[in-house]
């Protein structure tokens, strides 16, 4: 899994400084919201990100969720959880791989640094709570089996299941932002926010099949 090493970008010279060199997440979203670019792919995203790629993108791309969005955002957003969760789970080394296709996707700079400004204030919050701590796995067995319930979690996020994807993307925002930090205790949390979502999503699922069958 990736670490919070400097991120490197092969796009230094579009993009401001901050996010070439960040002290922390918070200041990539704003490095990149701040690029003179008209647009922002995909791979520039992950590419700010760097060697951190796994639990930094796996925050970056769940916290849209979260929040109020033009239309599709989330559909933007979605797509990449499934490849970084599905990539945390089979574990192959090396940083985060998109698709080419799905890489070059590019959104409107306006749409981002909305973004950007609504999720840096949370996670400025948060980045002042975790920290490395409290035995962070490092088993290839146990950052597998973290992925596979990432993966659970990224597809619940993925599903049009009304109301049912706000709980897990706060579970996935939660293990990414305390992956990246190697911070033990805050992943435990993430992973029980996950735990309880589920319960949440099956409950909501079952009573609405429930009302629906009642109906027919």
């Amino acid at each position: 899994m990736g670490t919070a090493d400097t991120p490197q970008t092969g796009n230094d010279k579009d993009l401001p400084q901050a996010a070439c060199a960040p002290a922390s997440l918070s200041d990539i979203l704003g490095g990149l919201s701040e690029t003179e670019k008209s647009h922002l792919s995909v791979r520039d995203m992950t590419e700010a990100l760097g060697e951190r790629s796994f639990g930094a993108s796996l925050a970056v791309f769940a916290l849209p969720n979260l929040m109020p969005l033009p239309p599709g955002s989330t559909i933007v957003f979605g797509i990449p959880l499934l490849f970084v969760t599905w990539q945390m789970t089979v574990n192959t080394g090396g940083g985060l791989r998109l698709p080419e296709r799905f890489a070059n996707y590019r959104i409107e700079r306006e749409t981002f640094a909305a973004f950007a400004g609504r999720a840096i204030p949370y996670l400025r919050f948060f980045e002042r709570w975790v920290r490395p701590r409290f035995g962070f796995p490092q088993r290839r067995l146990a950052e597998r089996m973290l992925g596979a319930f990432a993966l659970m979690l990224a597809t619940v996020v993925f599903l049009p299941i009304p109301l049912g994807n706000w709980l897990p993307a706060l579970a996935l925002a939660i293990i990414g932002l305390t992956l990246s930090a190697r911070d033990g205790l805050g992943l435990i949390a993430g992973v029980f926010v996950g735990i309880l979502s589920m319960f949440v999503v099956a409950g909501t699922v079952l009573a609405t099949g429930a009302a629906i069958a009642y109906i027919l």
